[in-house]
């Protein structure tokens, strides 16, 4: 079964945008990581099932900080939780479907994500995640 795992939003300042998200809205905050590996700092608030991330670029050369330059702050990308990434990507590219990452990647905790490129998806980026201990 899919499920949405993370809205993610990219932002300036993350202690200050975590004044809406956090202090006005109310939305627990779970942890700030910082995740060297996509060269970003991130705030994990839990909003019911899913999650809301909070994400400002640390390396000004990443992908992130272009993003940003680009075109400000705001909804980055929508992730969806899926239980085995290599036959999602696979049913993914028999429709033609343009991926950023051919293969998955891993984060430090053991997920496997990858990027489905904007370009198939009606302008809006997606990430696929597989929980670590999930089908390989």
């Amino acid at each position: 079964m899919i499920t949405i795992n993370h809205i993610a939003i990219v932002v300036n300042d993350l202690e200050a945008a975590q004044r809406f998200w956090v202090q006005a809205l109310d939305l627990p905050l779970e942890r700030v990581a910082d995740v060297e590996e996509e060269a970003v700092k991130v705030a994990f608030l839990t909003a019911g099932p899913g999650k809301i991330e909070l994400v400002q670029p640390t390396d000004e050369g990443s992908g992130v900080a272009r993003y940003l330059r680009k075109r400000g702050p705001g909804m980055h990308h929508l992730c969806f939780e899926v239980p085995d990434i290599d036959a999602a990507m696979d049913r993914l590219r028999s429709f033609d479907i343009e991926l950023i990452n051919e293969t998955p990647r891993e984060s430090s905790d053991g997920r496997r994500y990858a990027f489905v490129h904007p370009r198939s998806t009606q302008g809006v980026l997606v990430e696929l995640y597989q929980a670590s201990g999930a089908t390989q």
